[in-house]
């Protein structure tokens, strides 16, 4: 008997762009920028990304290379995505907000011979192009805002997008290559040490797509306005450069204006239904719509990430915003989808981190990763495998992963009995006190449900008799005034009075890091 077969079908990212061409051409990509918006449409986008590929080509850039984007959330910086994800070239994304020398490093890793920046960002590309000798071309995207000079270097030749485009592009046939290739690279924030790079697949990529576009999950459809406010560099823009174009969904980019005022004209001049972002960035909405007055109604959901809020800002961004949050837990290594609270959740709050989708196992063990017994309602540390989770890092040869395909996240966490996952900590972050261990997550969570309190950290101090003790780092909403007897009363009777903070200190604007979370670096090494 002969069996019968389907068509082969690989899972390339150029489908995203090429689905939402034929059939979404004319949904709109918008960027904003100081003076007003531009806009394109996907078709158009599709077609320039094409071109691009060409152009790459004729620059030397073949099936396999490393191209660096240094750039924000634009139209340019997606049409560098597809042009090179398209023929096989690798988008090695790198954060602007880093020094020169840790962008060279990861530079040297990947030996990057082209560079696409941001024109705002030409004096860093002159700082860095030196310390970088593969790179031997660097390309300035054309984004709204200012004429920004172009970057001198007497170690690469300079282009502008347009001038590349006009010179060298040309139609490339995309998806040339197997779909286990390489997509994208991205290096971890290094929290936890010396950032590491991820290499993320076509194939890994695309199921990564279809997990978000789930209904519980993200969920989005073609009568979507799309504000992704997360930046392209940070994990691949939480997978929305490709959830977006799958869906048929308006794109919105920030550009590299994202304060309260730039967003708000953006949400209500573009109606955006759904936004994406850390907490930071919708704390500055909320704060600028109080301020004047103003109103989002187009919006309905906000899609939080990066770091676990405080009970009381998810209270004030969902009355202020009138919105549904979706609060969610990802990493870099998991591409970077882990878990999400569904928008039809009938119970949510700001420590729930949500469930996992189709395609995303998780495991709780303890520390020397075995298995708890019991899965649910136990704290243990946190392991997930999945398609789109890492296997190896970028450029290592031990695997990242136990014998039994676990990647380990350094998080603590608890499963609920319904499968909603609640980040409780990180391991590195615990407090040894006395032999005994403070959880850092849990007096952030009971600290963080007041009314008066923005952020909120502990992290712990060096002590001669106990070893370590925890001070509690508060930022106060603004006009607000909570004397530390009260912070303290919110704490008794709900930890161990040993757990208590040995001091309080205010500060006006918590440090953040590089990814918009809170710096414990910093704390530490301020207050530790």
């Amino acid at each position: 008997m002969t069996h019968g077969a389907m068509q082969p079908y690989a899972l390339t990212l150029d489908k995203f762009i090429d689905h939402a061409a034929k059939w979404n051409g004319h949904k709109q990509v918008v960027t904003g920028g100081p003076d007003g918006s531009v806009r394109t449409d996907y078709a158009t986008l599709r077609d320039r990304a094409n071109r691009l590929s060409g152009a790459f080509a004729a620059l030397g850039l073949r099936i396999g290379d490393n191209l660096a984007t240094l750039a924000w959330n634009s139209q340019a910086h997606m049409e560098c995505w597809y042009g090179a994800i398209g023929a096989g070239i690798v988008c090695h994304t790198l954060n602007p907000r880093l020094a020169p020398d840790t962008l060279a490093a990861m530079i040297a890793q990947a030996k990057n011979p082209v560079l696409a920046i941001s024109p705002d960002l030409a004096p860093l590309a002159e700082a860095l192009i030196p310390l970088c000798p593969t790179i031997t071309d660097v390309v300035v995207l054309d984004e709204p805002g200012a004429d920004y000079p172009l970057p001198v270097s007497d170690c690469a030749r300079i282009w502008r997008l347009e001038d590349l485009i006009d010179a060298h592009g040309a139609p490339v046939a995309w998806g040339t290559f197997d779909e286990n290739a390489p997509a994208g690279l991205c290096f971890t924030s290094g929290t936890t040490g010396a950032p590491k790079g991820v290499t993320y697949t076509h194939r890994s990529n695309y199921l990564e797509t279809v997990h978000l576009l789930q209904a519980d999950v993200i969920g989005l459809t073609g009568q979507d306005s799309v504000l992704v406010a997360v930046p392209m560099f940070h994990a691949n823009g939480w997978g929305l450069a490709f959830a977006g174009p799958a869906a048929g969904a308006k794109l919105v980019l920030p550009g590299r204006n994202q304060d309260g005022a730039s967003l708000a004209r953006l949400i209500n001049e573009e109606q955006v239904t759904v936004a994406a972002g850390v907490a930071t960035v919708w704390l500055g909405l909320v704060d600028h719509l109080e301020k004047t007055g103003g109103e989002v109604p187009s919006l309905k959901r906000v899609l939080l990430g990066g770091s676990a809020v405080p009970q009381a800002l998810m209270d004030r961004l969902e009355g202020r915003l009138g919105v549904t949050i979706q609060t969610s837990w990802g990493m870099t290594e998991l591409s970077p989808l882990g878990t999400v609270t569904p928008a039809t959740a009938l119970h949510r709050t700001a420590s729930q981190s949500g469930r996992p989708s189709i395609g995303v196992d998780l495991l709780l063990t303890d520390e020397a990763g075995v298995a708890l017994p019991k899965q649910r309602g136990f704290e243990g540390r946190l392991r997930v495998k999945g398609a789109s989770t890492v296997e190896r890092y970028y450029g290592h040869e031990e695997v990242a992963v136990d014998g039994d395909g676990w990647f380990d996240t350094g998080d603590l966490a608890v499963i609920a009995e319904d499968g909603t996952l609640s980040i409780t900590g990180r391991a590195k972050d615990l407090i040894k006190s006395g032999g005994e261990w403070i959880n850092p997550g849990e007096i952030e969570a009971i600290v963080g449900a007041l009314p008066e309190v923005a952020l909120v950290a502990v992290v712990g101090r060096a002590h001669p008799k106990w070893g370590e003790r925890p001070v509690l780092v508060v930022e106060q909403r603004q006009g607000a005034s909570l004397p530390d007897e009260q912070l303290l009363a919110a704490l008794k009777g709900r930890v161990a009075s040993w757990w208590m903070p040995d001091e309080i200190v205010r500060v006006d604007a918590m440090p953040l890091a590089l990814t918009g979370k809170i710096d414990k670096m910093r704390l530490r090494a301020d207050h530790g």
